[in-house]
């Protein structure tokens, strides 16, 4: 394990030149390595994977890669529990093959963001192994606490708080060992680093530096507004009837954390260095990403919100607590953040990652007849938004949803605990797995189908996790043959975004907000304004008289029906027009 103390890596010359600014009109894309492309056959995703398809990436004409983490890893959260920070887990590869990768992506003109999961390591780590010991100097490095006063350890009620953990259960643990409880709030085996201790903060910023020394150009951070905690380590409200409450307002952005997040900026260099950063967080207020993203602050370029893909589950309940989703809301919304953070701060654009249900078959049609032209639509509506466009892979493929139906199948830790728990209280089986198949990460993780061969292309092994029965018509070899597909679509947008200022500067104005089908808004640049105008549903819509500019002599940039110009838009059918 790296110390802090150690040199940082020199430079290998594969450090790629880096304009401010520059991440305002790129295209990320994201790789979830375990299902990518495995290059070794044995049925899981590796950094040699990615190498390979390095040519794919740059011919979709993304700028890029986010990696979702390769560190070292026990993988009881696929990766997501870091046992050393400065290695690569054999399952990936290793220090030399991602040299090669950043080698490979740099000399095409596109750059690596890493993830930085520094809100919890795994208890495998050696941080965590030495705060075991009640004596030792890393003691509080992480959050330990006795048992609740009046009870002894073990006890039933004896957890310090009754916090729940993200992954069901609570989010303490008894460590037999010491005779006191760590907080965990995802695994049990992903206990949370104490950032109120600077030893830690400076330990991270140190292991940043060493990457970034390394070739990387950015990170994305992991529930980075998890960092600082609420003082005092207070009971949540539970629910009736539970005995563990969400208490999300106890442990989330906590009053140090623009404290941490600048202190981080000025140890790293991250706008020194124009590095890309984007934290990922939860429960993030408009008023606090304009905070955090205003370049005057010095903390974050954007951050990951949420907002939006809560909009479909009930008031008050969880992801799993499916409920309709209507297009107005979801538009108005994504609109409120198009306005709060604007001439200020930054907006990150994503449908797809590797903790949400599949695109296509959340907000459009995975249908036979309506998968393309509504994977399409939905592109277009969220690469034409101000801010950065995240691709997830397989997006531009237009992938889907799983279509397991046991819960045998599933592999991700969330959905397996989720499961455990609603069947312990008596949950109907349907209820659940409906629930499962509709929001289950699994969705997200499915191998990349490459091609009409055994197991999508993606292994000449058994698959980790089963690819998707639809690989043999949804793959990228079919896709990338036909100029009408998904895949060209994206393209397309991309290379407008490269092109048109426009499309990364104009001001955001959106159209029709209470139309139940259409989604319209134009970009306005001087005298350029750009027209979106897209029909979200299955079936055919019309556009009211005078509610949209005239488009007479504009240019039709971008269209999902070629030769369409009426009023009435068929079903999924999406314009782009340019007037000016």
């Amino acid at each position: 394990m790296s110390s802090p103390e150690q040199p940082r890596v020199p430079s290998t010359g594969a450090v790629l030149a880096r304009e401010p600014g520059w991440w305002r009109s790129a295209v990320v894309y994201q790789i979830y390595p375990r299902s990518f492309a495995d290059s070794n056959g044995d049925g899981i995703g590796d950094i040699p994977g990615i190498t390979a398809k390095v040519d794919y990436l740059a011919s979709l004409g993304v700028d890029v890669v986010w990696l979702s983490p390769v560190y070292a890893s026990p993988q009881d959260d696929n990766g997501y529990d870091i046992s050393d920070y400065e290695d690569i887990d054999p399952t990936f590869g290793s220090l030399a093959d991602l040299d090669a990768l950043i080698a490979a992506l740099h000399a095409r003109g596109m750059k690596l963001v890493m993830d930085l999961v520094v809100n919890h390591t795994s208890d495998e780590h050696a941080w965590f192994q030495e705060s075991r010991d009640p004596a030792s100097p890393k003691r509080d490095w992480y959050w330990w606490r006795a048992a609740r006063e009046g009870s002894e350890p073990g006890a039933e009620w004896a957890e310090p708080t009754n916090w729940a953990s993200f992954f069901s259960g609570s989010a303490w643990q008894l460590d037999e060992r010491s005779g006191e409880y760590y907080l965990h709030l995802f695994s049990r085996k992903q206990p949370d680093l104490n950032w109120e201790n600077p030893e830690v903060r400076q330990a991270v910023y140190a292991m940043m530096n060493r990457w970034v020394d390394r070739g990387v150009d950015g990170f994305r951070m992991d529930v980075i507004n998890l960092i600082s905690k609420q003082p005092g380590l207070a009971d949540g409200e539970a629910a009736p009837g539970r005995r563990f409450a969400p208490a999300f307002e106890r442990f989330a952005n906590g009053p140090r954390l623009e404290e941490f997040l600048q202190e981080m900026n000025a140890a790293v260099g991250l706008d020194a260095r124009h590095l890309l950063t984007v934290g990922e967080m939860p429960g993030s207020t408009i008023e606090l990403a304009r905070r955090v993203t205003d370049p005057a602050n010095a903390e974050l370029n954007m951050v990951f919100t949420f907002e939006h893909v809560g909009l479909d589950a009930q008031p008050g309940g969880t992801k799993w607590d499916l409920a309709p989703l209507h297009l107005p809301v979801l538009k108005q919304n994504l609109a409120s953040w198009q306005e709060g953070l604007a001439g200020v701060g930054w907006n990150s654009l994503y449908w797809d990652n590797h903790d949400q249900p599949r695109a296509v078959s959340r907000f459009g049609d995975d249908s036979a007849e309506f998968r393309v032209v509504s994977a399409k639509t939905l592109a277009t509506v969220q690469h034409l938004h101000q801010g950065t466009p995240y691709v997830y892979q397989g997006e531009e493929l237009g992938m889907t949803n799983t279509q397991f139906v046991d819960i045998s199948s599933y592999r991700d830790i969330e959905s397996v605990n989720y499961h455990a728990e609603a069947m312990s209280l008596g949950l109907e089986a349907e209820t659940v797995m409906r629930s499962l198949a509709a929001r289950s990460r699994d969705n997200a993780r499915t191998p990349v189908q490459w091609d009409d061969t055994s197991h999508a292309g993606f292994t000449q092994g058994i698959p980790w996790l089963p690819v998707n029965p639809n690989y043999v018509y949804v793959n990228a070899a079919a896709a990338v043959a036909d100029e009408d597909s998904t895949f060209h679509h994206l393209r397309r947008l991309i290379a407008l975004r490269h092109e048109l200022p426009v499309v990364v500067e104009g001001r955001f104005a959106l159209l029709l907000p209470d139309h139940e089908q259409l989604w319209a808004f134009t970009r306005t640049l001087g005298e350029q304004v750009l027209l979106v105008v897209a029909n979200c549903s299955s079936l055919p819509a019309t556009v009211p008289a005078g509610a949209l500019p005239d488009v007479t002599g504009a240019r039709l940039l971008l269209s999902t029906h070629p030769g369409a110009a009426s009023a009435e838009l068929a079903p999924w059918e999406s314009r782009v027009h340019l007037v000016g």
